[in-house]
């Protein structure tokens, strides 16, 4: 069985589209830049639908679920040959939100015995569709193309 994961892209239009990108963090991420970021996605259980996923995931990360209606912008496949759900809604982080990532622990230096932590993610940004599509990791890229439709659909 193949993993199936689901999330939530936040965008905002100051003035023009821009989406809220993760980017991983580590030491083996401090010095990598373009094509490491991604929308933050979790695991879908079978006891739940993706959308639930995505809310739970998003819950998790951001330690708040965004209100609003959601566009849904598909799914597509992973290069092992997973899923990916996206959702996206339109939604403006306050000034005054503080990120608070979660963290893990790993052996560092390599090979050292020792253990340090490091966030999961490390920061977040918006970035403008071109520069978001250089920033974000290949398999979903895919979803910025179905953003600005979903978006284009909508105002008309």
């Amino acid at each position: 069985m193949y993993k199936v994961s689901a999330g939530i892209l936040l965008f905002r239009r100051k003035p023009n589209l821009q989406l809220l990108l993760a980017h991983p963090g580590g030491p083996l991420w401090w010095d990598e830049d373009e094509g490491v970021w991604s929308v933050p996605t979790g695991r879908v259980t079978n006891s739940q639908s993706p959308l639930e996923a995505a809310r739970i995931q998003f819950q998790t990360i951001f330690g708040f679920i965004p209100e609003g209606s959601y566009l849904e912008l598909g799914t597509t496949k992973t290069s092992d040959g997973g899923q990916i759900h996206l959702w996206a809604t339109e939604h403006q982080i306050s000034d005054d939100f503080i990120f608070e990532p979660e963290l893990f622990e790993m052996e560092w230096p390599p090979e050292s015995g020792q253990k340090e932590t490091f966030p999961i993610i490390d920061r977040i940004e918006y970035f403008g569709a071109f520069e978001a599509r250089q920033k974000l990791v290949a398999e979903q890229r895919i979803f910025i193309g179905r953003l600005i439709d979903q978006c284009s659909k909508k105002e008309r």
